[in-house]
């Protein structure tokens, strides 16, 4: 079987499989600055920007190996969706979940508490300033 260019590679002269490495949600914020510091304080996440001076118009929040993505979007307020079980804009797995939500529970309000899901992940969700909904998620 001869596979579609896209999904080939060359390495060391040979075709090999690409590999996808990572992915990262990216959220339009009217405030880049102020966003990364919130994550940053309570959530420990580090942050770098472009420009190298504010008004900043991106932002990369990491820890850990997650990254999200910040974008300046002057005016911008994220739409408010509802449906039931929830709307999340990004699912981080992790370890350590149930020490980790006990830290932030002193730091901000839990949008819902650690809870065991039928399809086995335990998780607990946080709202950051701009309205997106983070889940945290375990194997516990």
């Amino acid at each position: 079987m001869t596979l579609p260019p896209i999904l080939l590679r060359p390495i060391d002269g040979r075709y090999c499989m690409a590999k996808l490495v990572s992915s990262a949600p990216t959220f339009l914020v009217n405030d880049v600055a102020m966003t990364a510091q919130w994550y940053e304080h309570n959530l420990g996440f580090t942050a770098s920007f472009f420009p190298k001076t504010p008004p900043y118009v991106y932002g990369s929040l990491q820890r850990d190996g997650v990254e999200i993505m910040l974008l300046r979007q002057e005016g911008y307020r994220k739409p408010e969706i509802t449906r039931p079980g929830g709307v999340w804009d990004a699912y981080i797995r992790m370890q350590g979940l149930v020490e980790f939500c006990n830290e932030l529970r002193a730091r901000v309000p839990l949008k819902s508490d650690l809870t065991k899901r039928p399809y086995g992940d335990t998780e607990f969700e946080v709202m950051d300033p701009n309205g997106y909904v983070l889940v945290f998620g375990e194997i516990i």
